[in-house]
């Protein structure tokens, strides 16, 4: 199935507390348990005022989908095509 990373604009995002990211997550996966199977949340990663997420899902509707019915913003979804660590440059 393929990997999206979903870009998502929010203004102040590293200066939520603990319990709002807690609240966050928990309508994120109440959205997620209505959808079913399709489509999982990896994890996210929250910088200064974006959070970057990963899911897996059949396509970029299913994402967006996800995003509409929690009100989170989603900016930019791209598919994953590949993955690059250090051991990459290892002959």
């Amino acid at each position: 199935m393929p990997k999206y990373i979903i870009e998502r604009d929010i203004p102040g995002a590293g200066a939520l507390t603990a319990a709002d990211l807690q609240g966050i997550s928990q309508k994120s996966c109440g959205i997620l348990s209505d959808m079913g199977p399709k489509i999982q949340w990896l994890e996210s990663y929250v910088t200064d005022d974006k959070v970057y997420c990963v899911y897996i899902a059949p396509d970029e509707a299913t994402v967006r989908a996800h995003a509409e019915q929690g009100g989170f913003p989603a900016n930019r979804v791209s598919q994953i095509r590949g993955m690059i660590d250090p051991t990459t440059a290892e002959a």
